[in-house]
């Protein structure tokens, strides 16, 4: 099966929020995340509650998703949107990028990258994008938490904030 640019019918397209709505939306995802996992420990019930909440808030979100490390490289996890790679080596794409170096990632056009070693096309509809590195208590990576939204610039320092303190909150402590 190939990526096509058509939309999927069951995704709707992202629309980018302003800087105030964009805290509010996050602040709101954060509560309700932080509420339902107030004593979680599962790891696979963690990403998908967060995957859920943050794709039901934030109306850029078109993939969200976690990608395990699994065997030396990243293998996909639970996630909402149309088919994920599979499999993603660490030294390719957006999200190896973010294992291999441990840090977030923010890309205001993908398209703008090197294609399949510094970006890779997945579905063709994602236009920006953002990974966060998900470590253990012990500071192991475990996963990568990957955002694709099909508008360019969609991910900022605010996203990168809420992201990083959800998942530190929720995978470190």
């Amino acid at each position: 099966m190939s990526a096509t640019q058509e939309m999927p019918y069951f995704i709707k397209p992202s629309i980018n929020l302003t800087t105030n709505k964009k805290r509010a939306a996050y602040e709101q995802a954060s509560l309700g995340i932080d509420a339902n996992l107030i004593k979680e420990s599962n790891l696979i019930l963690k990403m998908v509650t967060i995957n859920c909440i943050l794709k039901t808030y934030l109306p850029y979100y078109y993939w969200v998703g976690f990608y395990i490390v699994n065997n030396g490289r990243l293998s996909v996890g639970p996630y909402q949107g149309t088919l994920g790679c599979l499999h993603i080596d660490f030294s390719k794409g957006v999200c190896g990028r973010a294992a291999r170096e441990e840090k977030t990632q923010i890309v205001k056009d993908v398209h703008l990258l090197n294609k399949d070693k510094a970006h890779i096309a997945c579905d063709p509809n994602s236009q920006s994008e953002i990974v966060v590195p998900v470590f253990d208590k012990d500071k192991n990576l475990i996963a990568v938490f990957d955002v694709d939204s099909t508008l360019k610039n969609s991910f900022d320092a605010i996203d990168q904030f809420f992201l990083e303190t959800i998942i530190k909150k929720h995978f470190t402590n």
